[in-house]
């Protein structure tokens, strides 16, 4: 039920979806039992294809995120966490109520032993077909330097996993490249990363360097600068619809395309979609979410800390 074109949408979207999981693989929707079954049933789908839990309360865009997640016990984000945190479920993901997201996974599944604070990572595309990381992109506005070592940390593990790069190349954005540039976080930042052994830190980058497919795997930035900079590139992308350019680089800064968000640092395999997810965006978010379950992300995140 989450998300603004919800349960259409969602509906669809979990049936293209479910054309891409494989034997042994179970899609589960939460929401009231009778809409989902009529809808997959008028959408042509079988119902049997997809476990259904019933969840009759929804946490609107409107509601307050703490006190509607404790409150609205029955409602679809509620009853994932539940399952995702007794490993009823491999992930969880919803285009619903941000806030109510982020309170269920503090909540339920908790901030993995080790970490300082949770992020949010986005990806910017690159002109050679591949995309970087960026985190944080909104959860954090105010990170510490020990905080901004760790989300190089968290991402190199992601991009390690979930991409497939051994060594990927961190960089720490900055308005210059040199070692004393920046304010007094990044610079202590910056003390901290560049004798770092746990990741492979290349510097500084700068703005015009979020794209560079050579210099840099990771982005690590604050979630003030981070979201700043990643609805910049959301921007491209409707200005060029807007002006009727078919670009296939631009193309690629379609949210639609990645789905969502993961949150880096729980116990969990977390996906946080878009309000306004269409049955694509929401597919994307599905098998994204797929492709963290398979990747172990959450458990290599917590393998690695533990062992710290």
């Amino acid at each position: 039920m989450g998300g603004d074109f919800a349960p259409e949408a969602v509906v669809e979207g979990a049936i293209l979806a479910q054309e891409y999981l494989t034997t042994g693989e179970k899609l589960v929707l939460f929401g009231p039992r009778y809409v989902i079954k009529e809808m997959l049933l008028r959408k042509k789908a079988n119902p049997d294809a997809f476990i259904i839990e019933h969840a009759p309360e929804v946490i609107d865009m409107h509601d307050h995120p703490a006190k509607a997640f404790a409150r609205k016990q029955n409602s679809s984000i509620s009853i994932g966490f539940k399952m995702l945190a007794r490993g009823s479920i491999d992930g969880f993901a919803s285009a619903g109520n941000t806030g109510a997201m982020f309170a269920g996974a503090m909540q339920s599944v908790k901030i993995t032993p080790g970490v300082l604070r949770p992020a949010i990572a986005a990806f910017y595309p690159t002109l050679n077909g591949k995309s970087n990381l960026i985190l944080d992109v909104g959860l954090n506005p105010d990170s510490k330097p020990d905080v901004l070592y760790q989300y190089a940390l968290l991402g190199s593990i992601y991009y390690q996993h979930i991409n497939k790069v051994d060594e990927p190349k961190v960089g720490l954005l900055n308005i210059g490249k040199e070692e004393g540039k920046g304010n007094m976080a990044s610079k202590s930042t910056y003390e901290l990363m560049k004798d770092s052994h746990e990741f492979n830190f290349i510097g500084n980058i700068e703005g015009n360097e979020l794209y560079d497919y050579e210099k840099v795997d990771v982005i690590v930035a604050d979630g003030f600068a981070g979201n700043i900079a990643i609805k910049q590139a959301e921007s491209f992308f409707s200005m060029i619809k807007h002006r009727r350019i078919e670009d296939e680089f631009f193309n690629r800064f379609n949210f639609e395309n990645y789905g969502g968000t993961p949150i880096l640092g729980i116990n969990g395999n977390v996906v946080i979609g878009h309000g306004i997810s269409n049955k694509n965006a929401i597919a994307n978010m599905v098998l994204q979410t797929k492709q963290l379950i398979e990747g172990r992300l959450s458990s290599r995140i917590k393998e690695y800390f533990n062992y710290e």
